[in-house]
């Protein structure tokens, strides 16, 4: 997915203010104006402050901005909620990641039954492909 770290994202996001810089610059690409006219709507906060905002979550990698002459253009980084949503699913199923070792270790595990069934002289091979197809079942 994304190699953007989920730490600085979730450090940008703390503050309310900069959550709906965030979600204001989902809908699309945004002039740094519209962001201020849409946080002065919710919040008492100057220009100023605002922009010191947008350079929190642009350094984050949270925005993106695309300067078009004197004016510039704010939109949502897919990699930054890449990392964030990365980061989250990881909470839901956190055993996600050891799936393929744990596979392995069936594997290894049914290998090794059938090596010491081979090894006692008790079964066949077609026995003992059922007994392995059982196992990693």
């Amino acid at each position: 997915m994304s190699a953007l770290p989920a730490d600085p994202v979730f450090e940008a996001l703390g503050d309310p203010v900069r959550r709906l810089l965030v979600q204001l610059a989902a809908v699309g690409e945004q002039p740094a104006g519209s962001l201020v006219d849409g946080v002065q709507r919710v919040h008492t906060i100057s220009q100023p402050s605002v922009s010191q905002h947008l350079r929190v979550l642009r350094d984050a990698g949270v925005l993106t901005v695309r300067a078009e002459g004197t004016r510039r253009y704010y939109a949502l980084d897919p990699d930054a909620v890449g990392a964030a949503q990365q980061w989250l699913t990881a909470l839901l199923d956190p055993l996600a990641g050891l799936a393929n070792p744990l596979d392995a270790l069936a594997t290894e595990v049914a290998r090794g039954k059938r090596e010491a069934r081979r090894t006692d002289g008790g079964t066949t091979a077609s026995e003992a492909a059922a007994s392995d197809d059982q196992a990693t079942a």
